[in-house]
């Protein structure tokens, strides 16, 4: 069962599923999540954009919840939950990426495997 997501976070939510022009890439990425006072978990990175990621987490999360993503090779980035459903969560990032850092973040995983074009 998802969690209801706070007001900003609806209206982000709703922004996102009308409005999905940044490209998004889905992949396989191994990388670390760590929420707001609790310690860093491995996860698979799903899907990677310009504005958030979508990626597995342990256990029910709370939309609103800060958290940081750390990708191999790559400084973490401050993130909040949208929406979590079914072991999923959807993070939107606290800056966009610059289109440069999005290439450069998904580089290594288009020739080597774990990445698949967006549908």
């Amino acid at each position: 069962m998802s969690e209801r997501p706070s007001r900003a976070c609806d209206r982000y939510f709703a922004a996102a599923q009308e409005d999905r022009c940044a490209p998004r890439a889905r992949v396989a990425i191994p990388a670390v999540l760590r929420l707001t006072g609790a310690p860093g978990f491995k996860t698979i990175v799903h899907d990677l954009s310009l504005s958030g990621f979508c990626s597995a987490v342990v256990g029910p999360v709370s939309p609103g919840s800060l958290c940081w993503l750390t990708l191999p090779r790559h400084a973490a980035m401050p993130a909040q939950v949208v929406w979590w459903n079914n072991g999923l969560a959807g993070c939107a990032f606290q800056h966009l990426l610059a289109p440069g850092v999005y290439d450069g973040l998904l580089a290594p995983w288009r020739s080597g495997g774990g990445f698949w074009p967006a549908r």
